[in-house]
């Protein structure tokens, strides 16, 4: 979203709770007016304007700790917590997901996670079961994301991530959050 601001507007927004979260690009238009927006595209020759602030978690420790054992990118790890759960422990989705990683009722029981809302017991098996995804999808990392949020077998069905209005929105999103998080920020 490209938005015209004056510098009162862009404050506002910048300080704004629901402001959004992404860095923010502007570029000086022809008629001089400078133009702010979180979703730049190669259009325009846009400029970093304002970085977005770190993002550390009082689960940090748990995550890195957990994805050095298993070999998977804290910066995946801590995205996928970000887009399922907002770091809520206590989440429990619509569908019964539950927990940071939100896991399904099954996954869980595959994964044999006794208190599905223990930090560490959800991170260890989300983990777990994130990196049998890569490894079933051959690390495409559009794909392991697609069947973590729709289930493989949906993935591998399509031939590709399904067509789920969902599932595009929540690759999207993790992908967003991972670029961001393996900028160096949030660890």
């Amino acid at each position: 979203m490209v938005v015209k601001a004056s510098a009162l507007a862009l404050v506002l927004f910048c300080l704004s709770p629901s402001s959004g979260w992404a860095d923010i690009y502007c570029y000086k238009g022809p008629d001089g007016v400078i133009y702010f927006t979180n979703a730049p595209t190669g259009e325009r020759p846009y400029k970093l304007y304002l970085r977005e602030a770190p993002v550390r978690t009082d689960y940090d420790p748990i995550i890195k700790r957990i994805c050095e054992r298993h070999g998977v990118d804290f910066a995946l790890v801590k995205a996928i917590i970000k887009a399922e759960s907002e770091f809520n422990p206590r989440a429990v989705s619509r569908k019964g997901a539950m927990g940071l990683m939100q896991l399904m009722p099954s996954t869980a029981s595959l994964m044999r996670v006794s208190n599905p809302f223990d930090p560490s017991e959800n991170i260890e098996a989300g983990v777990r079961y994130l990196k049998s995804l890569l490894e079933r999808f051959n690390y495409n990392l559009p794909l392991a994301l697609a069947a973590y949020n729709a289930g493989p077998r949906a993935v591998e069905e399509r031939g590709g991530i399904p067509d789920y209005p969902e599932t595009k929105s929540y690759v999207a999103r993790v992908l967003q959050y991972y670029r961001s998080f393996r900028g160096g920020y949030g660890r």
